[in-house]
């Protein structure tokens, strides 16, 4: 149970922290990634605030031998850059690019009652379903405890 209340915690945290950055507001966010245009650098001083907060936070998890709620940590196994990793990764560049969302702050915008946002969740969590659905190889995971 403690475990249920930390995630909570931590989620209804990052969703306000989400929501005072205005990293909800998709407008914003696009003023950011418009570098050529009309710059809005705000946001970077949040993503370099995250940065550090996560910084800090792993030092400190490295020196635990186990996680407080849970049996062992659960790490990538590869190290290695795969055509998956990159796909992904510019998947989610270029929507975030082309709507001002990512996973998070779209989830706390839902709050708004945007159309944008009800539009990026539903078709997020269809893209969840046809990921569950469709054949595709695992992910190398494994624990990791030292």
């Amino acid at each position: 149970m403690p475990k249920y209340i930390v995630s909570l915690s931590a989620g209804i945290i990052f969703g306000l922290g989400l929501a005072v950055s205005q990293m909800i507001n998709p407008q914003k966010v696009l003023a950011f990634l418009d570098i050529s245009g009309r710059w809005d650098p705000s946001l970077l001083f949040v993503m370099v605030g995250g940065i550090a907060v996560f910084g800090s936070a792993y030092q400190l998890l490295g020196c635990r031998v186990q996680p407080i709620f849970s049996k062992d940590f659960s790490m990538p196994r590869s190290k290695k850059i795969q055509t998956r990793l990159i796909v992904g990764s510019a998947a989610f560049g270029v929507g975030w690019a082309l709507v001002g969302f990512c996973p998070g702050p779209a989830i706390s915008s839902l709050a708004l009652g945007l159309t944008e946002s009800l539009v990026f969740v539903a078709s997020m969590f269809s893209g969840f379903i046809l990921y569950n659905i469709l054949p595709h190889s695992e992910p190398n995971q494994h624990t990791l405890t030292q």
